[in-house]
């Protein structure tokens, strides 16, 4: 099976996750951030009160525990990569799970917003 490219950027991306968080809870703080390619989803699933109190530049709110994320997927595009994250880890693996059991193949976990934060590079807006 080829590699997709835009999953070669996507594991670029998300590398110093990968090297430094071992679970979605995990308490390690990724060492270095690389940048995240520009056609990359970031998805906070957390409520939406929750991302009004501070949430990455640029995520999305889809929140899993309403139901939002599960009703988006028909929309949203299977073959994207996206990045998840919530306010534990817990949220962002259930998403993690529910997008890829929908056929989503490019999904990965960065754990908590001050996780996703480090790993990515990204500034948390705060209200």
């Amino acid at each position: 099976m080829a590699t997709k490219p835009r999953t070669i950027a996507s594991l670029v991306a998300v590398l110093a996750v990968a090297v430094s968080a071992v679970g979605c809870a995990s308490a390690a703080e990724p060492t270095a951030s690389a940048p995240i390619a520009a056609d990359t989803i970031v998805l906070d699933v957390r409520t939406p009160e929750e991302f009004a109190g501070g949430h990455l530049e640029g995520a999305e709110l889809r929140d899993v525990s309403s139901g939002e994320l599960a009703a988006a997927l028909p929309e949203m595009d299977p073959d994207a990569a996206y990045l998840v994250y919530c306010r534990s880890g817990s949220r962002a693996a259930q998403a993690e799970a529910l997008m890829e059991q929908a056929g989503f193949d490019d999904v990965t976990n960065l754990g908590s917003l001050d996780q996703a934060a480090a790993a990515t590079g990204l500034a948390i807006v705060q209200p």
